[in-house]
């Protein structure tokens, strides 16, 4: 197989379903895409009932094609992650690694278009990170959750309103960003620099008002982002945490416990917003991210100092500053559902307290006039004298 041979059948699986994310290449199954969170599999010409280790190894070399560097993290580590590019049609972000003795290939669609904040029907309180001038800003979330979009719609919006340097850190480069008023550097790992603790040391000398840090993996890369932080610079990054609270715990649980208490104080000077994201199934098709935002105040910045305590969580501060536009879980999915966008169901799968949200949907559901409940009436029998409440087929008779 040779480039122009792959290229045709990413193409072609590209084509086959509506709003493809992911292509998989997997030994002894056919070539397979993601669609609305469902995996398809992929009829090519000629056909490939089941993928052989051979095809698959194929594969991963021609994605790999000269670049030294990500050949020996795949014979080295196992893995490696890259970027491939599909003429004018599409990019990739991809992660090829071993199984059982065979590669297993994983190539997720970019997006060739930069996202926009009011294009992603994002609440205006979002608008607000762009505008800060230092700090940190961290997008969290499950991988496939939308945190790069997020992020790049938050840079696009920067490049727009101000003429500043910008440097990312990315593996691999996910949105090309067109200078505007802004000048932008991007930088990818294993080509431009070898680990995330180097290129963010790097860039401190390279005079950016904005650095964007495809993730925060280590400890190294976080005591350095939070100098960036301190001294001027606005840093923009992710972490794999499920929600605000577990993101400040996940970086306090990367030192050891003498550093934790001068790291709770850098942090707590630092942290300018949290947004945690989840995508759920909407009705009629799609998906739709649920946001959890959590600013910085008095009530965060003490909490981060003195850990949480009874009354004194992130979830509750978060749950009381609601009228200020920060918003847990369970209240974006209540508003989700409020207004038709998820199920009942889908919204109780996401949430973070089922029964908080239960019972915030039955209280939507009285005020809207609707049945709470199946159990309408009951039949209770006394002293030979049945009791029949009206209006009710179901019927529980007790003895």
């Amino acid at each position: 197989m040779r480039r122009p041979e792959l290229d045709q059948i990413l193409a072609t699986m590209l084509a086959s379903q509506p709003e493809v994310s992911d292509l998989l290449f997997t030994t002894d199954r056919p070539a397979q895409v993601e669609s609305y969170g469902e995996l398809k599999p992929v009829v090519l010409d000629p056909p490939i009932e089941k993928l052989t280790p051979f095809q698959n190894e194929t594969i991963a070399l021609n994605i790999v094609g000269d670049n030294v560097w990500l050949l020996e993290d795949l014979i080295r580590h196992g893995s490696c992650d890259g970027s491939y590019s599909l003429t004018d049609k599409a990019r990739f972000r991809v992660n090829i690694f071993s199984q059982r003795g065979n590669y297993s290939i994983v190539m997720r669609q970019l997006s060739t278009v930069i996202p926009t904040l009011d294009a992603m029907k994002f609440p205006d309180i979002l608008k607000k990170i762009p505008k800060e001038k230092t700090g940190l800003i961290l997008v969290t979330g499950a991988t496939g959750s939308g945190k790069s979009t997020t992020l790049a719609a938050v840079l696009n919006e920067i490049n727009a309103t101000k003429a500043c340097h910008i440097v990312t850190l990315e593996d691999p480069v996910e949105f090309l960003h067109r200078h505007q008023k802004a000048t932008f550097n991007q930088r990818e790992l294993g080509i431009d620099y070898d680990t995330y603790a180097n290129g963010l040391r790097a860039a401190l000398r390279q005079a950016p008002k904005v650095i964007l840090v495809g993730e925060m993996r280590d400890r190294d890369t976080v005591k350095i982002a939070l100098s960036a932080a301190e001294t001027g610079h606005l840093v923009l990054s992710t972490l794999h945490t499920v929600n605000a609270g577990e993101t400040v715990n996940r970086i306090l649980g990367m030192f050891e416990a003498e550093e934790q208490e001068q790291v709770r104080v850098r942090l707590s000077d630092s942290l300018r917003w949290v947004v945690s994201q989840r995508l759920a199934p909407k009705i009629g098709g799609g998906r739709h991210a649920l946001l959890e935002i959590m600013g910085s105040n008095l009530r965060i910045q003490e909490t981060i100092r003195l850990g949480e305590s009874e009354g004194k969580s992130f979830y509750e501060i978060i749950e009381s500053s609601y009228t200020f536009g920060w918003r847990n879980f369970d209240q974006a999915c209540v508003d989700a559902f409020e207004k038709g966008v998820i199920t009942e169901e889908t919204a109780l799968l996401y949430c973070t307290k089922r029964s908080v949200v239960s019972r915030m949907i039955d209280n939507l559901k009285k005020a809207r006039g609707e049945i709470t409940s199946d159990m309408g009436s009951l039949r209770m029998k006394t002293g030979g004298t049945t009791h029949i409440r009206k209006n009710s087929p179901p019927v529980i008779k007790l003895k």
